[in-house]
């Protein structure tokens, strides 16, 4: 089966829960991950996505951990090492970002343009042509078209995704207004433990070390040992123990490989604590 049609199985009706309104991105990335057949959950933060599957209220999330132009959403490495959930998939969905506004509206009307601050960022050229109208940040894309939808704004736009327009009954104004078309979000499928089988081509962990010289280079050296490929690497303050870090790594390989086994086992005798967050596949 083609990896543009592969899906994570899950039951008809299944509730994932994202963070944004109807017509985020992660909306998109959680049809590409689990199919059409899903109940989608718009949750307010990610806090609440993280939240509603560790309580069992929704079967599943989908949350964005890295922006190909923004670099990584630090809040979530701090939420995945908080939880007791694991990745089960990634996918990459490519943003495209729209100015939307009212049927009948056009540009020359616009004195407001709302939208996430990232989003609004990353339309910098096209915001600056733009010099009598008011860029105002919003908590989500989508979120910021149902604003204006549901405020009867006539006076303003909002900057979101075609799937946003729709939904809400607005129309574009302005197609593909982003400053680089190279831009890409990975997101991450989480669920309890256990949940889905573990494995698949890629492989992330966290771990902690003693700050002492030449720590950082022996741990990653039980990977280049065994041509383990290291795809990223981040590290975050532990909350409460300051200038001490946790290390966040993706490997390239099967948590279930022998070559894997023996790195984290090999890890484990120089680590502090060494947690596997999910091993999994891309859809």
């Amino acid at each position: 089966m083609s990896a543009a049609r592969r899906r994570l199985p899950v039951r008809a009706g299944a509730e994932v829960a994202f963070q944004g309104e109807p017509g985020a991105f992660s909306q998109r990335a959680s049809y590409q991950i689990f199919g059409r057949r899903i109940t989608p959950v718009p949750c307010a933060t990610f806090d609440d996505v993280f939240e509603r599957v560790a309580r069992r209220k929704s079967d599943v999330g989908v949350i964005a951990i890295e922006n190909s132009l923004a670099g990584s959403i630090h809040q979530n490495f701090d939420l995945l090492s908080r939880h007791s959930l694991e990745a089960v998939g990634e996918t990459y969905v490519r943003i495209e970002h729209h100015l939307i506004a009212h049927p009948g509206v056009e540009l020359a009307g616009v004195k407001r343009i709302y939208s996430h601050p990232v989003a609004l960022a990353q339309c910098q050229r096209f915001l600056r042509r733009l010099k009598r109208v008011e860029k105002v940040s919003f908590y989500d894309t989508a979120g910021s078209v149902k604003h204006i939808r549901d405020q009867g704004l006539r006076d303003a736009a909002a900057i979101a995704s075609r799937e946003a327009a729709r939904i809400y009954g607005l129309r574009i104004l302005r197609e593909n207004v982003e400053d680089n078309r190279e831009n890409f979000t990975r997101f991450l499928a989480l669920a309890p433990r256990g949940k889905f089988p573990q494995g698949g081509k890629k492989t992330t962990i966290v771990f902690g070390l003693r700050n002492e010289p030449g720590a950082l280079f022996r741990a990653l050296s039980v990977f280049a040992l065994r041509n383990i490929d290291l795809t990223k690497i981040e590290s975050r303050p532990i909350h409460g123990q300051p200038w001490e870090y946790l290390f966040y790594i993706d490997l390239t390989i099967d948590a279930r490989s022998r070559e894997c086994r023996n790195a984290l086992r090999h890890l484990g005798e120089m680590a502090l604590h060494i947690q596997v967050l999910g091993s999994y596949s891309s859809f």
